[in-house]
């Protein structure tokens, strides 16, 4: 399996593109600029690869926003838990916040149910719940898609709407840090890090 990262839009958003035998998924599309469409209709060109799903970790601004060109340019269904949906639903006052124009998505999203083994095309999952997210595990890949649960050496925000830090500190040490050492996780911004690293070296949530 290939796994290619874009930083997209104005937040620095981490969006996933994952690539085996000729099929792709998309894990939060946050493209904005017309560039950033281009570059991931380039990668499934040249691939010769057949777009399956988009998968969303959460539906916060910044992972959402490319969410409905690409529904539209390839006709294939997101996937977002349910206990999420409040943040799709108020799409529109989310982007105002930040002084961005959009327009309410004109479909609904397909129910996102936690699973061992949740698949679709050629991908194959564990879907876990880390309550406001969830989160990606692909056992084969050692490979953990996390969304913003767990930076390098930090955590996602708790003081947002919804925001819970015994909560989400309860979800990483349950969800995350119960993976193997060497799993690595690939966040929702900035660099990649592992399980490991963060027991040791995380000053928010050590093990």
């Amino acid at each position: 399996m290939h796994i290619q990262l874009f930083s997209v839009n104005p937040f620095a958003e981490n969006t996933y593109v994952l690539l085996e035998d000729n099929e792709a998924v998309i894990i939060d599309p946050g493209f904005l600029y017309p560039a950033e469409y281009e570059k991931f209709y380039n990668l499934l060109s040249s691939n010769n690869a057949s777009l399956q799903a988009i998968l969303l970790t959460h539906a916060h601004i910044d992972h959402i926003l490319g969410v409905q060109t690409i529904h539209n340019r390839y006709n294939v269904p997101a996937y977002l838990h349910d206990d999420d949906r409040y943040f799709w639903d108020n799409f529109q006052t989310q982007a105002s916040m930040f002084g961005l124009e959009v327009k309410p998505f004109t479909f609904e999203p397909e129910s996102l149910r936690v699973s061992k083994n949740w698949e679709i095309g050629n991908f194959k999952f564990e879907v876990r719940h880390t309550p406001g997210h969830v989160i990606f595990y692909i056992k084969d890949e050692k490979t953990l898609i996390g969304g913003d649960t767990v930076f390098l050496e930090s955590i996602g925000r708790t003081d947002l709407y919804k925001g819970d830090y015994p909560l989400l500190e309860k979800s990483i040490r349950e969800q995350i840090y119960t993976l193997p050492d060497d799993t690595k996780i690939l966040p929702g911004h900035g660099p990649n890090t592992t399980v490991g690293h963060e027991k040791k070296n995380n000053p928010f949530v050590k093990s």
